[in-house]
């Protein structure tokens, strides 16, 4: 079966740096893809991404070396199973808060003995390889994002299950659950505070830990915090970042919208 290159990153003790994509394009994704990202995530929660143009997505990834991961709307097996069976080699789940939620959505992600995964992997086979099913359940990541007080007060519990590969922090949700305004840079001490627990009780599980970060200075902060995984931003926000900082740097030097260069 072909490499999970996340599971290999962890394995040496390194941490994967993730990208993410809420563009519905596979072009966007190839594009995003050909930087050279450990991971790339499909975000079908929050972003406009539907099951369809997702698969094109996972496509475009699979033109490069980067493992595709995709993040689900929410704990539902049937987006599960049909992500995987599209050749995600992840699964991001959202608002796990207690371990029987964090018990359904691994099992969604194996096969039996171990989970109650339906058979049908047909892109997953031409993506993984032929031995696709004896590999599966060892090569696919289960990640369950963490990112609620209610989640928090069972984070033990959550982590304690089996299966459970690793965390998702959102930021934003969780300082909205502990009663602060959502930032992509948490400033707020009781928020970052929470992190830190959170990454702890990881690591007292051996479980591996992620966080979506809104810098790289964040992203490598969350790193010396112990994260083994960390996003930047998203496709959407380079793009206007990008788009943005070109228009202001033309604007810059320019009169009544004339330049005020020689030309």
């Amino acid at each position: 079966m072909r490499e999970n290159n996340v599971r290999s990153i962890w394995k040496r003790g390194g941490a994967v740096i993730n990208g993410w994509l809420g563009i519905p394009s596979s072009i966007a994704a190839e594009n995003m893809a050909q930087a050279g990202w450990d991971g790339l995530t499909v975000d079908l929660q929050h972003g406009h991404v539907d099951y369809q143009v997702a698969v094109t997505m996972l496509q475009a990834i699979s033109t490069t070396g980067t493992t595709p991961l995709a993040r689900v709307p929410w704990m539902e097996p049937g987006i599960i199973m049909k992500l995987l069976d599209a050749g995600a080699y992840g699964i991001v789940c959202p608002m796990i808060n207690t371990r029987a939620e964090c018990e359904a959505f691994v099992g969604a992600c194996r096969y039996a003995p171990r989970g109650y995964r339906s058979f049908g992997p047909v892109r997953a086979t031409w993506y993984g390889g032929a031995d696709y099913f004896k590999h599966a359940n060892d090569t696919i990541i289960t990640m369950a994002m963490i990112e609620t007080k209610q989640a928090m007060d069972n984070l033990d519990e959550i982590l304690s299950v089996p299966e459970l590969d690793s965390l998702y922090i959102g930021p934003n949700d969780l300082a909205i659950s502990l009663g602060y305004a959502p930032s992509g840079v948490p400033t707020d001490p009781v928020v970052i505070d929470a992190i830190k627990t959170i990454a702890a009780g990881a690591k007292r599980h051996g479980v591996y830990a992620g966080i979506h970060c809104g810098s790289t200075a964040m992203a490598k902060q969350m790193i010396g915090l112990g994260f083994q995984f960390v996003t930047l931003l998203a496709d959407n926000a380079f793009l206007a970042s990008a788009a943005k900082g070109a228009v202001a740097e033309m604007r810059e030097g320019t009169v009544a919208g004339k330049a005020s260069g020689t030309y």
